[in-house]
Protein backbone atom coordinates (compact mmCIF):
# COMPACT_ATOMS: atom_id res chain seq x y z
CA UNK A 1 0.00 0.00 0.00
CA UNK A 2 1.14 3.38 -0.93
CA UNK A 3 0.61 6.74 -0.48
CA UNK A 4 0.61 10.15 -2.34
CA UNK A 5 3.61 10.72 -0.32
CA UNK A 6 5.59 8.03 -1.45
CA UNK A 7 6.17 3.89 -0.36
CA UNK A 8 8.51 2.81 2.44
CA UNK A 9 10.04 -0.36 3.49
CA UNK A 10 10.57 -1.04 7.28
CA UNK A 11 13.65 -3.50 8.40
CA UNK A 12 13.46 -4.46 11.50
CA UNK A 13 16.65 -6.13 13.48
CA UNK A 14 14.71 -7.87 16.58
CA UNK A 15 15.95 -9.98 19.55
CA UNK A 16 14.03 -11.11 22.58
CA UNK A 17 11.24 -8.63 22.26
CA UNK A 18 8.36 -11.48 23.10
CA UNK A 19 7.18 -8.60 25.37
CA UNK A 20 6.43 -6.02 23.08
CA UNK A 21 6.82 -7.02 19.37
CA UNK A 22 2.61 -7.95 19.14
CA UNK A 23 2.00 -4.44 20.48
CA UNK A 24 4.47 -3.19 17.50
CA UNK A 25 2.78 -5.59 14.89
CA UNK A 26 -0.62 -4.28 15.68
CA UNK A 27 0.48 -0.49 15.28
CA UNK A 28 1.84 -1.30 12.20
CA UNK A 29 -1.24 -2.98 10.69
CA UNK A 30 -3.09 0.18 11.59
CA UNK A 31 -1.34 2.59 9.75
CA UNK A 32 -3.40 4.59 7.34
CA UNK A 33 -0.24 4.72 5.16
CA UNK A 34 1.07 0.68 5.28
CA UNK A 35 4.76 -0.09 4.54
CA UNK A 36 5.58 -1.71 1.00
CA UNK A 37 7.38 -4.47 2.53
CA UNK A 38 8.57 -4.88 6.00
CA UNK A 39 11.63 -6.98 6.43
CA UNK A 40 11.83 -8.37 10.28
CA UNK A 41 15.39 -10.28 11.36
CA UNK A 42 15.75 -12.39 14.37
CA UNK A 43 18.70 -12.14 15.46
CA UNK A 44 19.18 -14.93 17.47
CA UNK A 45 16.21 -14.19 19.65
CA UNK A 46 15.98 -17.09 22.78
CA UNK A 47 12.63 -16.05 23.51
CA UNK A 48 9.13 -16.36 21.53
CA UNK A 49 9.94 -13.63 19.22
CA UNK A 50 10.65 -15.57 16.03
CA UNK A 51 7.35 -17.36 16.63
CA UNK A 52 5.48 -14.35 17.04
CA UNK A 53 7.02 -13.15 13.68
CA UNK A 54 6.62 -16.20 11.77
CA UNK A 55 2.53 -16.46 12.58
CA UNK A 56 2.20 -12.90 11.25
CA UNK A 57 4.20 -13.05 8.27
CA UNK A 58 2.05 -16.24 7.43
CA UNK A 59 -1.12 -13.61 7.60
CA UNK A 60 0.49 -11.06 5.87
CA UNK A 61 2.09 -11.59 2.23
CA UNK A 62 3.89 -8.48 2.44
CA UNK A 63 5.62 -9.09 5.97
CA UNK A 64 9.02 -11.42 5.64
CA UNK A 65 10.90 -13.32 8.36
CA UNK A 66 14.30 -14.15 7.93
CA UNK A 67 16.95 -15.06 10.59
CA UNK A 68 20.62 -14.25 11.82
CA UNK A 69 22.77 -16.63 13.64
CA UNK A 70 24.48 -14.97 16.54
CA UNK A 71 25.98 -14.85 20.01
CA UNK A 72 23.50 -14.65 23.09
CA UNK A 73 24.69 -11.69 24.24
CA UNK A 74 23.01 -8.18 22.99
CA UNK A 75 25.33 -6.07 21.39
CA UNK A 76 24.07 -2.71 20.77
CA UNK A 77 24.86 -0.41 17.34
CA UNK A 78 27.07 -3.07 15.56
CA UNK A 79 25.47 -6.34 16.05
CA UNK A 80 21.99 -4.38 15.47
CA UNK A 81 23.18 -2.35 12.16
CA UNK A 82 24.47 -6.28 10.65
CA UNK A 83 21.22 -7.35 11.36
CA UNK A 84 19.75 -4.70 9.52
CA UNK A 85 21.87 -5.41 6.57
CA UNK A 86 20.70 -8.89 6.37
CA UNK A 87 17.31 -7.58 5.89
CA UNK A 88 18.24 -4.19 3.64
CA UNK A 89 20.05 -6.89 1.39
CA UNK A 90 16.83 -8.59 0.75
CA UNK A 91 15.38 -5.21 -0.33
CA UNK A 92 18.11 -3.70 -1.70
CA UNK A 93 16.45 -3.52 -5.19
CA UNK A 94 13.26 -2.80 -4.93
CA UNK A 95 12.29 0.70 -6.20
CA UNK A 96 10.93 2.43 -3.17
CA UNK A 97 11.16 6.29 -1.72
CA UNK A 98 12.03 5.56 1.79
CA UNK A 99 13.76 2.77 4.01
CA UNK A 100 13.48 3.02 7.79
CA UNK A 101 15.52 1.17 10.28
CA UNK A 102 12.59 0.59 12.56
CA UNK A 103 12.78 -1.31 15.66
CA UNK A 104 9.79 -3.70 17.68
CA UNK A 105 9.76 -2.33 21.12
CA UNK A 106 7.59 0.39 19.95
CA UNK A 107 3.88 1.91 19.65
CA UNK A 108 2.55 4.86 17.75
CA UNK A 109 -0.22 6.24 16.57
CA UNK A 110 -2.27 5.17 13.09
CA UNK A 111 -0.91 8.19 11.15
CA UNK A 112 2.52 8.13 12.33
CA UNK A 113 4.01 7.41 8.89
CA UNK A 114 1.74 9.36 6.90
CA UNK A 115 2.72 12.32 9.07
CA UNK A 116 6.34 11.68 8.43
CA UNK A 117 5.85 10.89 4.79
CA UNK A 118 3.90 14.39 4.48
CA UNK A 119 6.95 16.06 5.49
CA UNK A 120 9.50 14.29 3.35
CA UNK A 121 7.07 15.60 0.67
CA UNK A 122 7.33 19.22 1.86
CA UNK A 123 11.14 19.63 2.18
CA UNK A 124 12.93 18.11 -1.35
CA UNK A 125 16.63 18.28 1.24
CA UNK A 126 15.02 16.44 3.69
CA UNK A 127 17.31 13.15 3.95
CA UNK A 128 16.34 11.86 7.40
CA UNK A 129 13.79 12.15 9.81
CA UNK A 130 11.48 10.97 12.56
CA UNK A 131 9.39 11.74 16.04
CA UNK A 132 10.79 11.97 19.24
CA UNK A 133 9.84 9.45 21.48
CA UNK A 134 8.32 9.02 25.02
CA UNK A 135 9.99 6.79 27.41
CA UNK A 136 7.49 5.98 30.55
CA UNK A 137 8.51 6.61 34.07
CA UNK A 138 6.59 5.60 36.86
CA UNK A 139 2.89 5.59 35.10
CA UNK A 140 3.38 8.67 32.97
CA UNK A 141 4.86 9.49 29.81
CA UNK A 142 7.86 12.09 29.24
CA UNK A 143 9.37 12.94 26.10
CA UNK A 144 13.05 12.27 25.69
CA UNK A 145 14.61 15.56 24.64
CA UNK A 146 17.19 15.05 21.29
CA UNK A 147 19.18 17.53 19.48
CA UNK A 148 17.62 19.44 16.62
CA UNK A 149 19.13 17.45 13.88
CA UNK A 150 19.20 13.87 15.57
CA UNK A 151 16.21 11.72 14.31
CA UNK A 152 15.35 8.41 16.92
CA UNK A 153 16.77 5.48 15.88
CA UNK A 154 13.89 3.42 16.33
CA UNK A 155 12.13 4.82 13.45
CA UNK A 156 14.55 6.44 12.03
CA UNK A 157 13.21 6.84 8.01
CA UNK A 158 15.53 7.82 5.37
CA UNK A 159 14.90 8.99 1.60
CA UNK A 160 16.51 6.37 -0.49
CA UNK A 161 18.44 8.63 -2.58
CA UNK A 162 20.44 10.05 0.85
CA UNK A 163 21.13 6.59 1.97
CA UNK A 164 22.52 5.65 -0.99
CA UNK A 165 24.77 8.72 -1.11
CA UNK A 166 25.71 7.89 2.84
CA UNK A 167 26.76 4.11 2.13
CA UNK A 168 24.22 3.32 4.39
CA UNK A 169 24.52 2.93 8.12
CA UNK A 170 28.29 2.11 9.49
CA UNK A 171 28.15 -0.89 11.46
CA UNK A 172 29.34 -0.06 14.32
CA UNK A 173 27.99 1.84 17.96
CA UNK A 174 27.62 5.37 16.70
CA UNK A 175 25.55 4.03 13.25
CA UNK A 176 22.86 6.86 14.49
CA UNK A 177 24.85 9.83 14.38
CA UNK A 178 27.54 8.77 11.85
CA UNK A 179 24.27 8.71 9.43
CA UNK A 180 23.49 12.68 10.22
CA UNK A 181 27.07 13.79 10.30
CA UNK A 182 27.36 12.37 6.67
CA UNK A 183 24.10 13.45 5.23
CA UNK A 184 24.49 17.03 6.58
CA UNK A 185 28.07 17.33 4.84
CA UNK A 186 26.11 15.81 1.77
CA UNK A 187 23.74 18.99 1.57
CA UNK A 188 20.63 16.52 3.06
CA UNK A 189 18.85 17.79 5.82
CA UNK A 190 18.61 15.75 9.12
CA UNK A 191 16.08 16.59 12.32
CA UNK A 192 12.60 14.91 14.17
CA UNK A 193 9.20 16.56 14.44
CA UNK A 194 7.98 17.42 18.05
CA UNK A 195 4.64 17.38 17.01
CA UNK A 196 5.08 13.43 15.93
CA UNK A 197 5.59 10.95 18.46
CA UNK A 198 5.96 7.38 19.31
CA UNK A 199 6.27 5.43 22.77
CA UNK A 200 9.29 3.95 23.55
CA UNK A 201 8.11 0.43 25.35
CA UNK A 202 11.44 -0.12 27.23
CA UNK A 203 14.24 2.47 29.15
CA UNK A 204 16.82 3.53 26.86
CA UNK A 205 19.80 1.38 28.62
CA UNK A 206 17.72 -1.34 29.93
CA UNK A 207 18.89 -3.96 27.47
CA UNK A 208 22.65 -3.83 28.12
CA UNK A 209 22.37 -1.83 31.58
CA UNK A 210 22.69 1.83 32.13
CA UNK A 211 26.59 2.00 33.30
CA UNK A 212 27.50 -0.24 29.77
CA UNK A 213 25.08 2.12 27.78
CA UNK A 214 27.16 5.59 29.41
CA UNK A 215 30.45 3.61 28.51
CA UNK A 216 29.16 2.92 24.80
CA UNK A 217 27.78 6.91 24.61
CA UNK A 218 31.61 7.97 25.86
CA UNK A 219 32.98 5.36 23.25
CA UNK A 220 30.58 7.11 20.46
CA UNK A 221 31.37 10.77 21.10
CA UNK A 222 34.76 9.84 20.54
CA UNK A 223 34.17 7.55 17.06
CA UNK A 224 31.91 10.29 15.89
CA UNK A 225 34.82 13.18 15.93
CA UNK A 226 33.40 15.17 18.78
CA UNK A 227 35.11 17.66 20.57
CA UNK A 228 36.71 18.55 24.43
CA UNK A 229 34.32 21.18 24.77
CA UNK A 230 31.06 19.61 24.34
CA UNK A 231 32.41 16.62 26.28
CA UNK A 232 33.38 19.01 29.44
CA UNK A 233 29.39 20.18 29.99
CA UNK A 234 28.20 16.75 28.94
CA UNK A 235 30.15 15.36 31.60
CA UNK A 236 29.22 17.86 34.20
CA UNK A 237 25.79 17.35 32.98
CA UNK A 238 25.81 13.40 33.23
CA UNK A 239 27.80 13.78 36.50
CA UNK A 240 24.42 15.71 38.55
CA UNK A 241 21.94 14.14 35.97
CA UNK A 242 22.85 10.79 34.47
CA UNK A 243 21.16 7.65 35.44
CA UNK A 244 23.27 6.22 37.76
CA UNK A 245 24.57 9.43 39.32
CA UNK A 246 27.95 10.17 39.24
CA UNK A 247 29.12 7.05 37.98
CA UNK A 248 27.53 6.98 35.02
CA UNK A 249 29.56 10.27 34.42
CA UNK A 250 32.82 8.27 35.26
CA UNK A 251 31.57 5.33 33.13
CA UNK A 252 31.11 7.40 30.21
CA UNK A 253 34.12 9.63 30.62
CA UNK A 254 36.30 5.91 30.73
CA UNK A 255 34.28 4.85 27.47
CA UNK A 256 35.78 7.97 25.71
CA UNK A 257 38.97 7.96 27.24
CA UNK A 258 40.13 3.92 26.21
CA UNK A 259 39.70 4.81 22.63
CA UNK A 260 41.74 8.15 22.85
CA UNK A 261 44.50 6.11 24.65
CA UNK A 262 44.68 3.45 22.07
CA UNK A 263 44.70 5.72 19.36
CA UNK A 264 40.97 3.85 17.67
CA UNK A 265 40.23 5.16 13.83
CA UNK A 266 37.37 7.13 13.89
CA UNK A 267 34.02 6.71 11.73
CA UNK A 268 34.64 10.01 10.03
CA UNK A 269 36.87 11.99 8.27
CA UNK A 270 38.73 15.15 9.34
CA UNK A 271 35.99 17.12 7.29
CA UNK A 272 33.00 14.99 8.47
CA UNK A 273 34.40 15.48 12.65
CA UNK A 274 34.70 19.16 12.12
CA UNK A 275 31.07 19.80 10.94
CA UNK A 276 30.21 17.50 14.01
CA UNK A 277 31.85 19.61 15.83
CA UNK A 278 30.35 22.65 15.12
CA UNK A 279 26.70 20.90 15.23
CA UNK A 280 28.13 20.71 18.70
CA UNK A 281 28.95 23.77 19.53
CA UNK A 282 26.21 25.59 18.18
CA UNK A 283 24.10 23.53 20.81
CA UNK A 284 26.26 24.92 23.78
CA UNK A 285 25.65 29.03 21.81
CA UNK A 286 21.66 28.06 21.54
CA UNK A 287 21.81 27.02 25.08
CA UNK A 288 23.43 29.96 26.39
CA UNK A 289 21.40 31.96 24.18
CA UNK A 290 18.27 30.51 26.10
CA UNK A 291 19.34 31.14 29.07
CA UNK A 292 20.26 34.39 28.72
CA UNK A 293 16.98 35.50 26.90
CA UNK A 294 15.39 34.09 30.10
CA UNK A 295 17.26 36.02 32.42
CA UNK A 296 16.30 39.44 30.52
CA UNK A 297 13.03 38.53 30.46
CA UNK A 298 12.56 38.39 34.14
CA UNK A 299 10.25 40.87 35.38
CA UNK A 300 12.17 43.70 37.60
CA UNK A 301 10.72 45.00 40.78
CA UNK A 302 10.18 49.01 40.94
CA UNK A 303 12.09 50.66 43.96
CA UNK A 304 9.84 53.68 43.47
CA UNK A 305 6.68 53.93 46.10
Amino acid sequence: MSGSYGTYILVSPVKDEEKYIERTIQAVLRQTVRPYKWIIVDDGSRDRTLAIVEECARQHDWITMLSTARDAERQPGSGIIRAFNVGYAAVKDTDTDFIVKFDCDIEFPPDYFEQLLMRFKQDEKLGIASGIYLEKEGDKWFPITMPAYHAAGQTKMVRSKCFADIGGFVASRGWDTVDEIRAQAMGWKTRHFEELFFYHLKLEGSGIGFLRTNKMHGEIYYLTGGGPLFFFFKFWDRLFFGRPLVLGALMMLWGYLKPVLTRRSKLVSDVEARLYRRMLNHRITARISSVLDGWSARPTTSTIR
